[in-house]
């Protein structure tokens, strides 16, 4: 017997194990929950220009969707979800909010961008300047300033005629942005808006300004509602599905391949714990087709191991070696492993790519899982096993699911 690799084996096994039972607690209580299994609601709007005549582009749409998220904030929502679709929708997800009519009447209010005199009257509003008419530019020493174009240039001589030596506030909603000084009449219909900022204040000050001028009317056209103890429902029942299902299967391994079945288990397993810390590296939110695609991962998963143990066990009963066969089994069903799996990649990257929301989710879900499959149940498998083979402990075909009448002479 070669206690070496046997040795090996095992501390292979128990830091991977140990590992696992060390961080799962942390991994499962990190993970962040969609609310379909938190409970929330979401909400589909279309974005049409308030005043006719200016079309909705995707800069627009993004400033609107970036307002949102500011709105969204401000109330202390947690872990909102903003996603622009197609040329004029924003989907919006709130997982666990419970005041669901407040918010919705918040977030359909069009952004409203003023600037405002020292006594508080508004004396311009977003829809005065030029669309998109706000850029960022450097002064003679490098310092980031805004500069700004106006539909009437008359208006604006007027209000900053006006406001010769005082400030003209810039609010967002009832938001104080910034206070810049006017320090003489200004013609032309083009300003400068300097001060100490830095370049990312200047380009936030700068979208701010695009997105007034832009001002997008936000119109319900699809809304779902999930309750907190319906979303609980579904995740217990789901995954307690899954667990069960997987049960069966590693069970249903081990009493067909043995030996390979039980290392079938460990790598199996390995891969479970492997996805969700990818998931909480990418921070993403799991939601139920998330789970289907996990669980999915898993029937691949072992489906790659019985691709792999069958071609060992057609190389067994020709005569050959243990280890002799399980290199021909694994260079023999490499290949078909990998069509497959590369397969499966393209179908969900064409599926991501053209889908929205929970389809997007469930391809990137199961792109991580095919790749994860391929560290853990075809690399880490063939290390187990060959370890196990080279330890000259099990060495009967017994172990490996073939019976000795099977077996043919070379």
């Amino acid at each position: 017997m070669n206690w070496k690799r046997l040795t090996a084996f095992l501390a292979v096994v128990v830091i991977m194990f140990g590992a696992i039972a060390w961080t799962s607690p942390a991994l499962v209580k990190d993970i962040r929950l969609g609310l379909d299994l938190k409970g929330g609601f979401e909400v589909l709007y279309e974005a049409s220009p308030l005043e006719g005549g200016e079309q909705v582009t995707p800069e627009s749409l993004k400033e609107t969707a970036h307002s949102l998220e500011q709105r969204i904030d401000s109330t202390g929502t947690t872990e909102p979800e903003i996603t622009r679709e197609g040329s004029n929708r924003i989907r919006v997800r709130l997982p666990g909010v419970t005041d669901e009519t407040a918010i919705r009447e918040m977030l359909k209010k069009p952004v409203n961008l003023t600037f405002r005199g020292p006594d508080g009257t508004i004396e311009l509003q977003g829809n005065d300047f030029v669309q998109n008419g706000a850029k960022v530019e450097f002064d003679q020493l490098g310092n980031p300033m805004i500069t700004i174009k106006l539909k009437d240039a008359k208006k604006f001589e007027d209000v900053t005629t006006k406001l010769t030596g005082k400030t003209l506030s810039i609010y967002l909603d009832e938001e104080l942005l910034s206070s810049p000084s006017v320090n003489y009449p200004i013609t032309g219909g083009s300003a400068q808006i300097s001060g100490n900022y830095t370049l990312d204040e200047a380009n936030n000050l700068k979208d701010t300004i695009n997105l007034g001028a832009l001002p997008l009317k936000l119109t319900e056209i699809y809304t779902q509602s999930v309750g907190a103890k319906l979303g609980q429902k579904s995740l217990n029942e789901t995954v307690g599905a899954g667990v069960i299902g997987s049960a069966i299967v590693l069970l249903f391994l081990v009493l067909l391949f043995r030996i390979p079945g039980l290392v079938a288990g460990i790598t199996v397993i390995t891969y479970t714990w492997l996805l969700v810390v990818v998931f909480e590296l990418m921070n993403a939110t799991l939601t139920l087709p998330g789970i289907a695609a996990f669980v999915l991962g898993i029937g691949m998963a072992v489906d790659a191991n019985i691709i792999m143990y069958e071609r060992i066990k057609e190389e067994i009963r020709s005569g050959k070696s243990l280890l002799s066969s399980l290199k021909a089994g694994s260079k023999n069903s490499f290949r078909t492993i990998m069509d497959a799996n590369v397969t499966n990649i393209i179908s969900c990257a064409v599926l991501y790519f053209i889908g929205n929301g929970a389809i997007r989710g469930f391809a990137l879900t199961m792109i991580f899982s095919i790749l994860v499959s391929i560290v853990t149940n075809i690399f880490l498998a063939r290390l187990l096993i060959q370890l196990l083979i080279r330890s000259n402990l099990f060495t009967k075909p017994g172990y490996y699911g073939v019976k000795e009448a099977e077996i043919r002479a070379l």
